[in-house]
């Protein structure tokens, strides 16, 4: 299968189709925002440790790599009767390597007629016969793959990011309004609104524990991605998948692909999403790709509220994943504790303990676990959740700051939800891909 999306230049992020009647908000229907949030009432969700029993459900997987494959554990982990039918990836090998760790770990054959390989993979994933799709494949086909499964009235796990340029983000929110209408459950894979010492101390400020929200800080610093090298026989399609950590059009670069989940969980707490974008970022280490090493954006809300989000890929350097937000009372990790001003822990999660009685660092449910046993509670007592506007919204947030970062200009919430850019090859097949490994140079060089 080829498939032809419209070609852009990535320096006309602010240019071209308007916003296709979706700049009105989507009902997400978070499980957590069911209960009263009003004033000092709100109180968290309970969410159940396994998900009821019931007619058998039917999971295709779309993307069979290490996330993937995870996603299958945690579906037929999540309670009885669940079951994985359908596996589907571009590459065979993957869906080997999927095929094998489900029937050695959990005990599940998938029969050959059910392993799809190629980039039409997906469609036939959601035409046999499964009732949910576990959608973890490129991020670059996430919109279409979405699109697809909803018109065939599936429900769907949406992994992170939901896309990775503006078109995307408005067909994924467009997918996302008809997923509501037809009473589809959708759970995105930015797991920490499904994390229950995040979700607790959300409610610790929504009842006012650290006062009004002034500000916020987030960052995702590692060591660098792998590099996986061209190998004989691979046609540059190929070659870029393989190596897709190193590709903006593949996964959004990094501030969409992995600071997404930070900018969601600030998002998440405030309640809103930045309507502007000041970024800057830069490339030193990278030995292919188009890629940043580096972002560091200032995110300003509606009301001039600020927060800061920055994201490094690079080995020898200090690393540190987390979120900070300061109030007017203290400031919180967004995780497990609430502080003073005075450096005094006023609030910490209470863990379980182990049987020895010893607190632990973590609860006995995993957030990856918790999601989808989530999505099959809703799913089982007919209470469809749609968590589609959540995560588009926190990825045009990244997308918001890359561009910006690239261009070397202000970006605001407008322009994006009304650009053009459309990022990718004109061609998606096994062949020659006209992209060459150019980062982008923001900004005018000064005069000789």
């Amino acid at each position: 299968m080829e498939h032809k999306p419209k070609s852009r230049s990535r320096r006309e992020f602010i240019e071209g189709a308007a916003a296709l009647g979706v700049l009105g908000a989507i009902g997400t229907g978070y499980l957590m925002s069911s209960c009263s949030s009003s004033g000092s009432g709100y109180e968290m969700p309970a969410f159940p440790d396994t998900a009821p029993d019931g007619p058998p459900l039917k999971a295709g997987l779309i993307g069979c790599g290490s996330r993937g494959t995870g996603a299958a554990f945690n579906f037929i982990d999540a309670g009885p009767n669940l079951e994985i039918t359908a596996l589907g990836d571009v590459f065979r090998d993957r869906v080997d390597g999927c095929r094998k760790s489900l029937k050695e770990q959990r005990g599940v054959d998938i029969p050959d007629k059910n392993c799809f390989v190629g980039f039409d993979a997906y469609q036939r994933v959601i035409d046999s016969g499964v009732d949910v799709i576990l959608e973890a494949s490129l991020a670059y086909c996430r919109p279409l793959h979405f699109e697809a499964a909803v018109q065939a009235r599936k429900h769907v796990f949406l992994e992170k990011p939901a896309g990775v340029d503006p078109v995307g983000i408005r067909s994924v929110l467009a997918s996302g309004r008809m997923a509501e209408s037809a009473g589809l459950v959708v759970i995105s894979g930015t797991q920490r609104r499904h994390q229950r010492d995040h979700v607790k101390t959300f409610s610790m400020l929504k009842n006012g524990a650290i006062g009004d929200l002034v500000s916020a800080k987030c960052f995702y610093n590692i060591g660098a991605p792998p590099f996986v090298r061209r190998q004989p026989g691979w046609s540059d399609m190929e070659a870029m998948i393989r190596n897709r950590g190193n590709w903006n059009w593949l996964t959004g670069d990094l501030i969409v692909n992995l600071l997404v989940h930070n900018i969601d969980n600030l998002n998440w707490f405030f309640e809103k999403h930045p309507v502007r974008a000041t970024g800057f970022g830069g490339r030193h280490h990278r030995p292919s790709g188009d890629m940043y090493d580096f972002f560091s954006v200032d995110y300003v809300f509606d009301d001039q509220r600020h927060y800061q989000a920055m994201g490094r890929q690079m080995d020898g350097c200090t690393n540190n994943i987390g979120q900070m937000i300061y109030g007017t009372k203290g400031y919180t990790n967004c995780q497990n504790r609430i502080w003073d001003y005075d450096g005094n822990i006023t609030w910490e999660y209470s863990y379980p303990h182990d049987q020895e009685g010893r607190p632990m660092t973590r609860d006995l449910i995993s957030p990856y676990d918790q999601e989808i046993i989530n999505m099959v509670t809703a799913i089982r007592t007919n209470n469809p959740v749609n968590e589609t506007e959540g995560l588009a919204y926190s990825t045009l947030t990244g997308i918001m700051g890359r561009e910006s970062a690239y261009s070397g200009l202000d970006v605001s919430w407008e322009e994006m939800m009304n650009s053009g850019l459309k990022l990718g090859p004109e061609t998606y097949s096994m062949g020659p891909v006209n992209i060459p490994p150019v980062s982008p140079v923001p900004g005018t060089p000064p005069s000789a």
